[in-house]
């Protein structure tokens, strides 16, 4: 699907902004911000005059679309929510004015032994949704929380604080999630993954999808709903993105994972536009309009997401990369493989590597996000360095004959920055590297190598990739193209075209991740069972059948 294919008048608000300003002063955080405003109407100078809403008068439940926590840090939770009586009209069914919302955190869901208590303002200009960074807080504990406006309370929410920098936490289990296409099927994932004893589950991307929903949700094939038109086009504008949000998170399979666990997230593509690469889009529009549809995309994001103020975009730039600890046991080092990474190789998709791919000039991450990382990695004292990104940093060779056709937007599409990353973790000492991925709609199991090409070369890490929410449709156990892959890449442990999720058990003595698949995303109700579960060792970096 392209822009193109869209009548004109539904751009027509970004291209209005592009031209009010001019592509010179627009391409600049302060020009793209100052030209979304102008798009959107939204008040430059904050909110402070905006009227404040009488609660009372809110006579429908406004948290249709749930609650969230996310980041957990030792002392501090983020605790998010949205106040949307009627999540399907572009206002939410609230008028342009402020709400008081009321929290409170507490050590038991009955809310007996209270911890924190306070207000929040939802404001207008960020869709009534609400941030609330809490403080203060013992470390290593779990949380309840819930959100309340005038008469209405929220469902009750389950969260953690982290362990202490300095302690010697025995274990960690996170589970690892990526790519919800809505209109390829359930969230049925999401509903075992919601009773699943897990401590906070890493999102890799691909959280919703730019494309059309039909009126009967696509492949979901409702008959007892009909989804209103403006979800049957491509998200653009704010107001777009805004709406696909509230259709997603409406979402009850979504919504329980979210309530019982803390969150951390990280985008990939098609929260924007499909394998966009910093400023370059994946159609022939002007530069100043896809910056314009990049700056809606991520202030969507940043509203319906739980994330901390660091985070808020300035326009068509938001600093997602970031870092988070779990005592000693491990070091999360979050990336954006999208937002900085050089246009792809060779014109993009499945091609044989040319020199282009070894460019070191070529990034995937950025120098600034590349040095960052490092850097973290030789002042981390973690047993585990754990690296949550977006699409497969291991060599995937497509064919049996030589030489193989690889992605290049995949990592394999830019060696010579994965050549420095291992580089880095290498000098840094890093000795357990751990990386979780998404993007592609199947479950992987990677040894790294040193060198993928030599079978005796030296394991470097793991890598587990974990399969699609719903992407992807049913999918199969053994895709067509799984003898291939299995014999073209020896260092290739596991793969599976089910949909479903993966856990990972981090331990002081060895990681295990457990692939959790579904059958059928097409239907409700599907259960779930344990496709493979992998062992490595700390020190002994290796996958092995658990």
């Amino acid at each position: 699907m392209t822009l193109d294919a869209h009548p004109s008048q539904h751009a027509a608000e970004l291209r209005a902004a592009a031209r009010h300003l001019g592509r010179r002063r627009f391409l600049t955080v302060t020009g793209a911000a100052a030209a979304l405003a102008f798009a959107v109407n939204l008040p430059t100078a904050g909110v402070a005059g905006a009227a404040e809403l009488d609660a009372a008068k809110i006579t429908d439940d406004p948290f249709t679309l749930g609650v969230a926590s996310g980041d957990p840090l030792p002392g501090s939770v983020l605790l998010w929510t949205r106040l949307a009586p009627a999540p399907f009209q572009p206002d939410g069914g609230l008028p342009a004015e402020r709400v008081t919302v009321h929290w409170e955190l507490a050590r038991d869901e009955n809310f007996r032994r209270t911890v924190r208590r306070g207000t929040a303002t939802a404001h207008p200009e960020f869709q009534h949704t609400v941030h609330v960074e809490v403080g203060h807080l013992d470390t290593d504990r779990v949380l309840y929380y819930r959100f309340r406006v005038g008469s209405w309370i929220s469902e009750t929410g389950r969260t953690r604080t982290a362990p202490a920098p300095g302690d010697h936490a025995s274990g960690l289990k996170l589970a690892a999630v990526s790519c919800q296409a809505y209109h390829d099927g359930y969230f049925t994932p999401y509903g075992h993954l919601a009773a699943d004893d897990v401590d906070v589950v890493l999102h890799l991307g691909d959280y919703l999808y730019e494309y059309a929903v039909s009126a009967v949700g696509g492949s979901r094939n409702y008959t007892d709903r009909t989804l209103p038109a403006l979800f049957n086009r491509e998200t653009l504008t704010l107001e777009d993105y805004r709406l696909r949000y509230a259709l997603y998170k409406s979402d009850p399979d979504l919504r329980a994972a979210h309530a019982a666990h803390p969150f951390v997230v990280t985008w990939d593509d098609h929260e924007t536009e499909n394998n966009y690469a910093d400023d370059t889009p994946e159609n022939s529009v002007p530069p100043e309009e896809f910056l314009l549809r990049r700056a809606s995309a991520y202030r969507a994001y940043w509203e319906h997401q739980p994330l901390r103020r660091p985070q808020l975009p300035e326009g068509p730039d938001m600093q997602l990369y970031r870092r988070l600890h779990w005592g000693r046991l491990a070091q999360f080092d979050v990336l954006d493989t999208r937002q900085y990474r050089s246009n792809q190789a060779q014109g993009d998709g499945a091609k044989v590597p040319g020199p282009e791919v070894d460019d070191p000039a070529r990034t995937m991450t950025g120098e600034t996000q590349e040095r960052w990382l490092l850097d973290g990695w030789q002042d981390s004292r973690a047993l585990w360095n754990v690296v949550p990104q977006q699409v497969v940093f291991s060599q995937r060779k497509f064919d049996l004959t030589e030489p193989s056709r690889v992605s290049m937007d995949a990592w394999d599409g830019y060696r010579a920055s994965r050549r420095r990353i291992l580089d880095g973790a290498e000098a840094a000492g890093v000795a357990n590297l751990m990386v979780l991925t998404g993007d592609v709609h199947v479950g992987y199991a990677f040894d790294i190598k040193d060198d993928f090409d030599d079978p005796a070369s030296r394991i470097r890490g793991t890598e587990i990739v974990a399969t699609s929410v719903a992407s992807g449709r049913d999918g199969a156990d053994k895709p067509a193209n799984w003898d291939t892959y299995m014999t073209a890449n020896p260092h290739l442990k596991f793969y599976n075209g089910r949909r479903g999720y993966v856990t990972v058990e981090l331990g002081e003595e060895l990681a295990r991740a457990d692939f959790k698949t579904v059958p059928y995303v097409t239907t409700p109700g599907a259960p779930v069972t344990t496709a493979a579960s992998f062992v490595t060792e700390a020190g002994e970096p290796g996958l092995k059948p658990a």
